[in-house]
């Protein structure tokens, strides 16, 4: 945020209550660093606050129940709770067994502490990147709606806003047409991060081409071949409808649409890297078509068969890069590895908590665009 930007936020908007943030189990990191930044700007312009954390716990008997409580008021405050669905290092005691936590009681935290805020906020505002049952968005058989029945829940016990980042499908808030839900895309975040890692990248349509994993995350790939003015191609999953493997049809096949990829560099991004097997297997398929590089980004990089397929795509060349954002729990060895690099979006989620407590819109404290222009344009620069 620009100190202009910070002039006009914090001068000529009101803010709407004093802000808290409360950090649920596994997001303390994140939540830390979103406390950071909004303290730095706030101490800029002239407001002494030191920090916007309020403390909690979720304990748990030893039955297994589990009870919210807040360690300090929350009267009159403009309320964001930030919370992490996937950090599945989070435990529990039960019955003397340590248990992962899984969405499902993160889930059951949240609104455990909505409860014993008990009304008493002047606003309440959800901070969920990765949105809890967002990969079971739509029906298509006789089968539940998990995120479009939590949005409801959550609406109905008086949150007002969800931030969430890079949802698989946007349109689960047609769920909650009455609650206020931004889906972020950490785009500028994720350009700059790659041009730092990669600083001689030939951006020219010649050389470089952005592919498109499935048909569903079409959309978040055409804004990038678009604002880099490259061409777009797309794999389609071909499925054996025949069959349900661990709820789902099994993919068959990707198939190819697209001009030729040859001798460039090949950008690759998707919401979730799960087990990663459609990534590995798309940098496989770019690889033998004459692809001189591959890089890959996943917002929620999960991982969750393991590292060692990635570490041997790496060392044969199959797969040059991954990136993945700070939004979600990352394991220490991920951290570790000489392909995977970080894309902090901590500062993009305080400038949305800044802008919400103001009321203004997010284009008053930061443009996507303008902000990808600019650092196009610094990148040609360099190149001359």
């Amino acid at each position: 945020m620009t100190a202009a930007a910070t002039d006009e936020l914090y001068h000529n908007h009101k803010s709407v209550a004093p802000i808290g943030i409360i950090a649920m189990a596994g997001a303390e990191e994140l939540a830390a660093k979103i406390d950071s930044y909004l303290v730095r700007w706030a101490n800029e312009n002239g407001f002494q606050d030191n920090s916007y954390l309020i403390e909690c716990e979720c304990p748990r008997f030893a039955s297994g129940d589990g009870k919210g409580l807040i360690k300090s008021t929350v009267r009159g405050l403009d309320l964001f709770i930030v919370i992490d669905v996937g950090n599945y290092s989070c435990t529990y005691k039960m019955f003397g067994r340590s248990n992962c936590m899984s969405p499902d009681d993160h889930y059951q935290d949240l609104k455990r502490i909505i409860q014993a805020v008990s009304g008493k906020a002047h606003r309440l505002n959800i901070i969920m990147p990765l949105l809890y049952g967002g990969r079971q968005h739509r029906r298509n058989y006789r089968e539940s709606l998990d995120c479009a029945c939590a949005l409801q829940e959550l609406q109905a016990m008086g949150v007002h806003n969800i931030i969430t980042f890079d949802a698989h499908d946007p349109r689960v808030n047609n769920a909650v047409p009455l609650m206020g839900m931004d889906n972020v895309m950490p785009s500028y975040q994720v350009l700059k991060t790659m041009l730092n890692t990669f600083p001689d990248l030939d951006l020219s349509p010649d050389k470089f081409m952005v592919i498109s994993p499935d048909e569903g995350a079409l959309n978040r790939n055409m804004y990038y071949a678009t604002m880099l003015g490259v061409n777009l191609g797309m794999f389609y999953k071909r499925r054996d409808y025949s069959r349900v493997v661990e709820g789902k049809n099994p993919i068959v096949a990707h198939e190819y649409l697209g001009n030729p990829v040859e001798g460039k560099t090949v950008f690759v991004a998707d919401d979730i890297i799960a087990s990663g097997g459609s990534m590995l297997d798309l940098a496989e398929k770019l690889k033998e078509r004459g692809a001189a590089r591959t890089i890959a980004y996943a917002t929620y990089g999960l991982f969750t068969h393991g590292l060692e397929k990635f570490d041997q795509a790496y060392a044969d060349g199959t797969l040059d890069a991954v990136f993945g954002t700070n939004l979600t729990y990352r394991m220490p060895e991920l951290l570790e590895r000489e392909w995977f690099h970080e894309v902090d979006v901590s500062k993009y989620a305080a400038y949305f908590i800044a802008a919400i407590n103001h009321d203004v819109s997010i284009t008053t404290v930061i443009n996507s665009h303008d902000k990808i222009e600019a650092l196009l344009a610094k990148q040609r620069a360099a190149k001359k």
